[in-house]
């Protein structure tokens, strides 16, 4: 028999919805959040499919409204330990507060690029927030990009928390 055909391929979207910067879609299996991610502008709204993601929902919206509102909803993240130690970090990192990939990576005894690896594979966005992750002089990249719309949903992110220094990260063409 086929190999693929006994490998577990990830659920649909529990949930699509569009907020201000990006669609996010919303997959849970029931029982916790395993994902969120920024799907193309293209993508349809979708209801949520479950209790959980209608929360999710629903604090998100609260999100939009205060930037300090703090999620509740439960997240398991799929990763290696050394991503899941990075992303305990990130959601210690409070809103309206950025940190650098450098000094993340010194508080967990390893190396920026290793920080920036993990914060691109995050499942989970927004709740477990790479955005407050800058570089040392720049924004830094986002989603494993350095340049186009991932930076301006960054930057978009940053702004609502009010932990954007214009006059350290100006705006750039990209």
């Amino acid at each position: 028999m086929n190999q693929l055909a006994h490998s577990k391929l990830p659920e649909p979207w529990s949930a699509k919805w569009r907020a201000p910067f990006a669609v996010l879609g919303v997959r849970s299996n029931g029982f916790h959040i395993t994902d969120i991610a920024f799907l193309p502008l293209t993508e349809k709204e979708a209801a949520p499919a479950d209790v959980l993601s209608e929360r999710t929902l629903r604090e998100l919206n609260r999100y939009l409204d205060d930037p300090q509102f703090i999620f509740t909803v439960p997240i398991r993240p799929h990763g290696t330990l050394f991503q899941q130690r990075v992303w305990k970090a990130l959601q210690a990192i409070p809103a309206g507060v950025t940190q650098t990939y450098g000094a993340l990576a010194n508080a967990l005894k390893s190396a920026p690029r290793a920080v920036g690896g993990a914060c691109g594979a995050n499942p989970v966005v927004i709740i477990i927030p790479c955005h407050r992750i800058v570089a040392q002089h720049s924004l830094g990249g986002f989603m494993q990009a350095g340049h186009g719309d991932p930076l301006y949903i960054k930057r978009w992110l940053l702004k609502h928390e009010h932990a954007l220094d214009e006059t350290a990260f100006p705006e750039t063409n990209d």
